[in-house]
């Protein structure tokens, strides 16, 4: 039989190897990703991400035509990025749009897989009626047949963005 102290001991030099261990094998200094969106008009996107999904306007910033170049960004034009997030949190996703005034090149996506490259974003929400209820307010289209229970109280709703990026929206009701 182990006594208590020795346990205690080989637990706490288990827990330290495996910090140790966890620290050493990643690369990054945050476990976040800040996403980059093109969009075809920004004040428009911007409007349906806060005022129909909910996100906040955070700040934002610019890159000049020297500094779009230089980065690899754009090829010297200029752009403005708006920066929106889910809470107020350090650690919360950002959702950064910027727009160069002209439509994709390509159509708007009716399903997942007509196109490749990022194609939705998941929310989990803590209710969906309220959301539901601004989804109907702003006349934007449910996709499918939602929303849709998947089990328990938890439902599924999908709608489009302005530029046709699908967004998932699971949660309970309310």
């Amino acid at each position: 039989m182990i006594k208590p102290t020795r346990l205690f001991s080989v637990l706490a030099a288990a827990a330290l190897l495996c910090a140790r261990a966890t620290a050493e094998s990643t690369e990054f200094t945050s476990e976040t990703i800040s996403i980059g969106v093109v969009v075809a008009d920004v004040e428009k996107s911007v409007e349906f991400y806060t005022k129909v999904i909910g996100m906040k306007k955070t700040g934002g910033f610019s890159v000049d035509s020297a500094g779009g170049k230089r980065t690899g960004l754009t090829d010297g034009v200029p752009v403005s990025i708006t920066v929106l997030k889910l809470g107020d949190s350090k650690t919360a996703t950002e959702w950064k749009l910027m727009s160069f005034g002209r439509p994709a090149s390509h159509p708007k996506q009716k399903h997942l897989q007509d196109d490749t490259g990022m194609q939705y974003i998941t929310l989990h929400v803590k209710a969906l009626k309220p959301i539901l209820e601004r989804i109907k307010a702003n006349n934007v289209k449910l996709l499918g047949e939602t929303p849709f229970l998947m089990g328990g109280t938890t439902y599924f709703t999908l709608v489009q963005d302005p530029d046709g990026t699908f967004v998932e929206l699971i949660g309970p009701m309310e």
